[in-house]
């Protein structure tokens, strides 16, 4: 199936005295237009781009049909014959000119209008995902494909005939999957048992720097993508396995042979359940449980450095979806560090003035409730002690203080700050003697 409209390949034939054109003969008329105006298309960016231009230019489609061997096009070509008359300067002298035809207004006036132009449009659409094409009006159905799938089945037959004539025993092609060589196959089962092969921290290391380095697993990267969502979903509570595929998201995110982008979308639901799921982990431990969510911010970091070129929208989901769960007061306080952390490396500095700074007198007092409670107080505690830390990089780029400002946190600064960001956090910053840093907070 052509995206150019065949019907406009019938209105044309329609136009020159040839009607009743057959259905077949428009596809493949379609579609050979569709080609040429293609290649036309292509040789003019090549005249744009040699001229260091981007602007596309009637001069650039001329240089490409003279480059193709084709008559440039000159104005609008009339279907009358010019009439030229001769006029008389004197003896000898004559002067041809083309004459004018006279127009009736009346006839002209009373003369029906012309067709309407049928309306030129584009879309886009997926011609074929991961090898199997989508059953959507624009890719040809199974009745469709038999053009170019049928085989003749009688002796001495000519295929492509019987398929044109529609005789001739014929049998359809089904459209499958796309299959892995049995090298990938073992490839892809072996990366995998070696990233969740706790025995041998060198078959793992191996793995990790084949995935980060081999270029020629275009074909495996959709179950690779697929094997981590998986193992995220059934593996919540085996640190082991969540921590070893995020090393592997991050094997696949830094190779740079690896044209990732289509699948990033698959990918980062896994990265943040493991950075802002409330049980993660399981009964593991308080700093491997931690060290994950670490580990899932700055690979969340690193595809929203990497990856918002292709959709300017990733970074403010991303930071949109850890803001929900920092304010949300019913998230445990390991799913808040997670959404802390995650905003700081995917939106920088400017987040953290933006949104995490305006939000701290609130979530002041549900950490102080979190340090009261004995079972709560080691998560509270790194919970404080990250957003310290993501406040610190506040200082980041600015000039030390000098003449003028306090060399201590006075006790109006801590009152000030104490109404903006809780009594909590400005008490840390007091006895820190963060001067600096208590400034900026106060200005922003």
């Amino acid at each position: 199936m052509s995206v150019w409209n065949p019907d406009n390949i019938r209105d044309v034939a329609e136009s020159v005295g040839i009607a009743n054109l057959n259905n077949d003969v428009t596809e493949t008329l379609a579609r050979d237009v569709e080609f040429r105006v293609a290649q036309v298309l292509e040789e003019a960016l090549k005249s744009m781009r040699h001229g260091k231009r981007t602007i596309l230019t009637t001069q650039d489609i001329s240089l490409a049909l003279r480059g193709l061997d084709v008559e440039p096009l000159y104005g609008y070509e009339s279907l009358r014959p010019l009439r030229f008359g001769e006029a008389s300067l004197g003896p000898g002298q004559p002067l041809f000119y083309v004459e004018d035809e006279e127009v009736d207004f009346e006839k002209l006036i009373n003369a029906p209008l012309p067709k309407v132009p049928r309306e030129v449009s584009f879309t886009g659409h997926w011609l074929a995902v991961e090898g199997v094409q989508p059953s959507i009006p624009q890719n040809p159905t199974a009745a469709d494909s038999r053009n170019l799938e049928l085989v003749s089945k009688g002796p001495n037959a000519n295929s492509t005939l019987a398929a044109m004539s529609g005789s001739g025993d014929v049998s359809v092609k089904p459209l499958v999957k796309h299959v892995l060589s049995k090298e990938l196959q073992l490839y892809f089962e072996k990366v995998c048992s070696a990233f969740l092969d706790e025995a041998s921290e060198d078959y793992r290391t191996s793995g990790y720097a084949s995935l980060r380095e081999d270029p020629g697993l275009h074909q495996l990267v959709p179950y690779f993508v697929q094997f981590i969502a998986e193992k995220v979903t059934h593996s919540m509570k085996d640190i082991f396995a969540l921590t070893q595929v995020m090393h592997m998201a991050e094997a696949l995110v830094q190779n740079q042979s690896l044209y990732v982008d289509p699948y990033i979308a698959s990918l980062v639901p896994s990265i943040l359940t493991c950075l802002i799921g409330r049980q993660v982990g399981g009964s593991a431990e308080l700093g491997e449980q931690f060290a994950l969510r670490d580990l899932a911010a700055s690979l969340l970091g690193l595809i929203g450095k990497k990856y918002s070129h292709a959709s300017h929208m990733l970074r403010p989901r991303l930071v949109r979806s850890c803001l929900k769960s920092f304010l949300d007061p019913s998230k445990p306080f390991g799913a808040h560090y997670g959404a802390i952390i995650g905003m700081q490396a995917v939106g920088g500095v400017e987040v953290v003035r933006v949104l995490v700074v305006p939000n701290l007198n609130d979530y002041s007092k549900l950490l102080s409730d979190g340090l009261d409670d004995s079972a709560r107080r080691p998560a509270a505690e790194r919970v404080l002690n990250a957003l310290l830390a993501v406040l610190s990089s506040l200082r980041d780029g600015q000039q030390t203080l000098t003449n003028g400002h306090s060399a201590v946190v006075t006790d109006e600064m801590r009152s000030k700050l104490t109404e903006k960001i809780g009594d909590l956090i400005a008490s840390r910053i007091a006895e820190a003697n963060q001067v600096q840093l208590a400034h900026l907070l106060l200005e922003a």
